[in-house]
């Protein structure tokens, strides 16, 4: 079997994007993005095996993009301040591209899942950060029973239902209400 092209992947993964942004989702597929590319379909699954593999690598592309951007414009503040900002930030990419690639994952929902854990693992850490710097959380607050990483699984927990729902902006207010009874 011939080594994989990392450029001629990116390529590819590139061009599919640009056919989803353009197209739509749907338009997606190998046959059409091997065509732009100048390559044999066959060479096109060296790289992907279904459609919904290039759609998994979108997917978790758009997301790694996304955290990354979310970090630079999320102000230093108070926790519940930085979480409300993630959250609209969140809920406005879900809107646009990322929810649409997410439900087209198909057959590979699960594992599209399951490699998103990683990023949930990255926003927990963030979160525990953000924690970390605001002066005003009380610091007996935490115990073996009760720690920063379960409270910002939790927090995130919540966070991920209130955005899968597409719940409005007072679900999360009663949250972060909780929040701060708790750790203010």
């Amino acid at each position: 079997m011939r080594r994989k092209d990392d450029t001629l992947r990116e390529t590819l993964l590139d061009l599919a994007r640009s056919i989803a942004d353009s197209d739509g989702i749907e338009a997606v597929n190998i046959r059409t993005i091997a065509q732009r590319a100048g390559i044999a379909i066959g060479t096109m699954y060296n790289y992907f095996s279904s459609k919904e593999q290039i759609l998994l690598a979108l997917t978790e592309e758009y997301w790694m993009q996304t955290l990354l951007e979310m970090k630079a414009v999320i102000p230093d503040g108070p926790f519940c301040e930085q979480l409300k900002e993630m959250f609209l930030f969140l809920r406005e990419r879900i809107s646009q591209s990322a929810g649409k690639l997410m439900n087209s994952l198909g057959s590979l929902e699960t594992l599209g899942q399951a490699r998103m854990a990683s990023m949930q693992s990255v926003l927990e850490a963030s979160l525990i950060r953000s924690i970390d710097r605001d002066a005003g959380v009380r610091s007996d607050v935490w115990s073996e029973q009760f720690t920063k990483q379960q409270f910002a699984r939790f927090v995130l927990g919540n966070v991920m239902m209130l955005l899968k729902s597409k719940a409005p902006v007072e679900d999360l207010d009663f949250l972060i209400a909780i929040i701060k009874t708790v750790i203010y």
